[in-house]
């Protein structure tokens, strides 16, 4: 019941969050395009033929992969290889400098940097490039996703990592003591807490930084960005749930996902033809 409260609380705050983002970072003239043609029928045939697949097919990789529980129940998946030891002699307990200092304050914007940052940052991305009409940009960076997603997903059936605030005894799971319904709700999207490498927290988060710095024109939410992802970084060693190898697992997934959506993402089969896009203008 509480993994439903969260959701009923990041829904509206994130909604709200975009929604302010749209007048702070959209710029004018996008906003008077996109009033001029809401009435336009073509509009409504872009969003099915160029938007509606990319966010159909984001979706369904996320269902997918977050039905890891069921997965792993129906097939009695239980892995042997304990790829966290290995981590842990690797790197030690080093991931605990970032908790070296702690304060409850630190704790509470941390912790909304983690769930709403993260997800308003994933989810302005998409917003950003629609109302920006980058439709190729848009289709790349769904792509982009899926990849992850899906190179993600075998690590976290066949090679589980348990997070550092339950596997060292120097670091707190400050996320997860912060409250009962994150708790909960943080264990219908990972029911083991063991989706640790690599971080998708750090690939899909600087994938979305990459787009907005490279294929979009929004100097304001290029600098938010920026600053928003390297704060993510951070709270996923402060919080107790990423060990350093993940996070440089999850740089190496973003960078190679963000090579292979730009450069061969007409490869890809199903894709769907751009009638127009402003980032071959």
């Amino acid at each position: 019941m509480e993994g439903i409260h969260l959701i009923a609380i990041i829904v509206p705050v994130v909604f709200l969050m975009n929604l302010i983002a749209y007048f702070v970072f959209i710029p004018h003239r996008y906003r008077i395009e996109n009033r001029i043609s809401a009435a336009d029928y073509r509009s409504m045939q872009t969003f099915t033929s160029e938007i509606l697949p990319h966010l159909l097919l984001v979706s369904f990789i996320y269902i997918l992969v977050k039905s890891q529980g069921v997965i792993v129940s129906i097939f009695e998946i239980s892995p042997d290889y304990d790829l966290a030891q290995y981590i842990l002699h690797m790197e030690g307990s080093s991931v605990s400098m970032f908790q070296a200092f702690t304060h409850p304050l630190l704790t509470y914007v941390s912790s909304f940097i983690y769930i709403f940052g993260f997800s308003f940052l994933l989810i302005f991305t998409f917003v950003a490039l629609i109302f920006t009409r980058h439709s190729q940009a848009l289709r790349e960076y769904a792509i982009a996703i899926a990849i992850i997603y899906m190179t993600a997903f075998p690590f976290y059936i066949f090679t589980p990592v348990k997070v550092t605030g339950h596997t060292l005894p120097e670091v707190m799971p400050l996320l997860y003591n912060l409250s009962p319904i994150v708790y909960e709700g943080l264990k219908t999207v990972d029911p083991f807490f063991d989706n640790c490498f690599p971080s998708l927290h750090a690939a899909l988060s600087i994938l979305a930084m990459l787009f907005i710095v490279f294929r979009t024109d929004l100097k304001r939410f290029k600098m938010f960005a920026v600053i928003i992802t390297l704060a993510i970084q951070f709270t996923i060693f402060y919080l107790g749930i990423h060990w350093i190898t993940d996070f440089v697992g999850g740089i190496i997934l973003a960078i190679f996902s963000f090579h292979v959506a730009t450069r061969y993402s007409y490869w890809i089969p199903g894709k769907v033809r751009v009638s127009y896009d402003r980032d071959d203008r």
